[in-house]
């Protein structure tokens, strides 16, 4: 696992299950590609979301070009997708870059 400059951490395939499946708070999962404009528009929101929202929501990124076993598996067909897990399930799933505060609306439930 590799944390960016904004303090966003970056997982894989291979720990995709400890670093987000087995987590203790919900995760945040940004489905991103280097080449996905409206990703790197979502990077600086997420990461004062991350900052914001530390002790109730965990946000990590996956890149699909290299992961493809967990993008196939949770059936990312868009960049960028937000898929939130809770207890090792996905629970909301949100596909397109938001404003923070819109963002926040869609995600009361999971923080509530």
């Amino acid at each position: 696992m590799r944390t960016d400059a904004e303090g966003v951490a970056e997982v894989t395939d291979a720990d995709f299950g400890t670093e987000v499946l087995a987590a203790g708070l919900p995760v945040l999962v940004k489905f991103t590609a280097e080449w996905c404009g409206p990703c790197r528009q979502l990077t600086p929101v997420l990461a004062a979301l991350a900052a914001e929202e530390a002790e109730r929501l965990r946000i990590v990124e996956i890149d699909v070009d290299r992961n493809p076993g967990t993008t196939v598996r949770y059936g990312v067909l868009a960049t960028p997708t937000l898929m939130v897990f809770r207890a090792g399930e996905p629970v909301k799933s949100i596909v397109g870059a938001r404003p923070k505060r819109r963002l926040l609306q869609d995600l009361e439930d999971v923080l509530a």
